[in-house]
């Protein structure tokens, strides 16, 4: 699934604005992803818009 970053608290550090994400696993309703900083985290799903499934 990739997702594009439409929340304020990551940005900038974790998040480019306007750009995909590939969404690695799903895992307790929340998106485990690569962020720019090349680690990946869980993120709540709100803070994204699903850009393809």
């Amino acid at each position: 699934m990739k997702v594009k970053y439409i929340g304020t608290q990551y940005l900038g550090t974790a998040f480019e604005a306007d750009k995909e994400y590939e969404v690695i696993s799903l895992e307790k309703g929340w998106y485990r992803i690569m962020t720019e900083l090349e680690e990946d985290y869980l993120f709540p799903p709100e803070c994204f818009e699903v850009v393809e499934e």
